[in-house]
């Protein structure tokens, strides 16, 4: 998709004297990003996450920032929303006694690095820190994960929904309803829109982030679903089928450490037996790179379990410029990981 004011010129109407788009008939777009950061101000005004739980009091403080693009183009009333985007918001904690006194002030952030139109159906990453990382600050971190996680998914889900709608241009769409047309002549219309849509759409989900790969893997276990969720998530099982030092935490937001520390990343959803969801780094990636890994557990029939595995954002090139990363990441899972587990726990089919 092409971003805000790179669109093929031949689509945008040249602007009119009266400044009309007759019945929203021409390609129009229409920048969303400062529409949205007032919508997210909104959304999170006052967001309370913890109300007087344990003598915990969380809210959202306020929205820090909301960069990239965002914007809405329209033919016909037709609606296609393109947007990329991030959003950084911070938070704040009170510890009190059962007066009302308060004992400890912890403030943190909480992290959404991306927002796009192509995982529109998908919720995405969640990242939370604090500042003070002492037992307080810590216990305050993992109930904004806990209780602000999905809260926080909500709003975001609603901002989606209103770029579906047109967001800013919403309520100007419904003022310009395009007068009856013969069918035969409108049916053709909105078929050469929705092509040109969905090559758009395609052409960006292809791409993805740029300079990155999508790994999928779909593999089969002669096991239960709930056998080998608990091998991934056992530290002491890692290092016995890769021959290497792991750290896994059980917990979501705790941090995973595996291969001797060369892939380092935390569990962002777990769901036993099911689901897991986690940050991966590798060490040799470029700074500031990090990737997705999520394993979905299903159990078609008693004792088969069939993983599907979905790791997003991996670059194509590791930070001395060799371009293997993707080839290389790809053949650890087959090999150094899921093929080790069939050999060492008798999985194989």
């Amino acid at each position: 998709m092409a971003k805000y004011g790179e669109g093929d010129k031949r689509w945008i109407v040249e602007d009119r004297p009266d400044g009309t788009n007759v019945h929203n008939w021409h390609w129009s777009e229409t920048n969303c990003l400062e529409w949205s950061r007032t919508f997210f101000n909104n959304l999170f005004n006052n967001l309370k996450i913890l109300d007087g739980e344990g003598g915990f009091y969380i809210a959202v403080k306020k929205v820090e920032k909301v960069d990239g693009e965002a914007y809405v183009n329209v033919r016909k009333g037709k609606i296609i929303p393109g947007y990329e985007i991030s959003v950084l918001i911070s938070w704040e904690g009170e510890a009190r006694d059962s007066d009302g006194k308060i004992l400890h002030k912890v403030s943190g952030n909480v992290e959404i690095p991306y927002i796009s139109d192509e995982n529109a159906d998908e919720d995405p990453e969640i990242r939370v820190s604090v500042k003070d990382e002492g037992k307080i600050g810590k216990t305050m971190k993992e109930a904004v994960i806990v209780k602000g996680k999905a809260l926080i998914l909500e709003k975001v889900r609603v901002w989606v929904e209103s770029m579906s709608r047109g967001g800013p241009v919403k309520d100007e769409l419904e003022t310009k309803k395009v007068p009856p047309q013969k069918a035969a002549k409108k049916k053709e219309e909105e078929a050469v829109f929705a092509v040109t849509a969905a090559k758009e759409k395609e052409k960006k989900k292809e791409e993805g982030k740029k300079g990155c790969k999508t790994i999928r893997l779909n593999e089969k276990f002669n096991c239960r679903a709930k056998d080998l969720f608990e091998i991934m998530m056992d530290e002491n099982r890692w290092k016995g089928f890769t021959q290497s030092n792991a750290r896994i935490s059980k917990e979501v937001g705790g941090e995973i450490s595996i291969f001797d520390g060369s892939v380092t990343g935390a569990n962002l959803e777990l769901e036993e037996g099911k689901l897991i969801v986690q940050r991966w780094r590798f060490g040799s990636w470029p700074d500031g790179m990090q990737s997705m890994v999520r394993i979905v557990f299903e159990e078609p029939e008693s004792g088969v379990t069939v993983v599907k595995l979905t790791h997003t954002d991996v670059p194509e090139e590791d930070r001395y410029g060799n371009a293997t990363v993707v080839e290389n990441t790809e053949r650890g899972w087959r090999d150094l990981i899921f093929q080790r587990i069939r050999s060492v726990f008798g999985f194989g089919m």
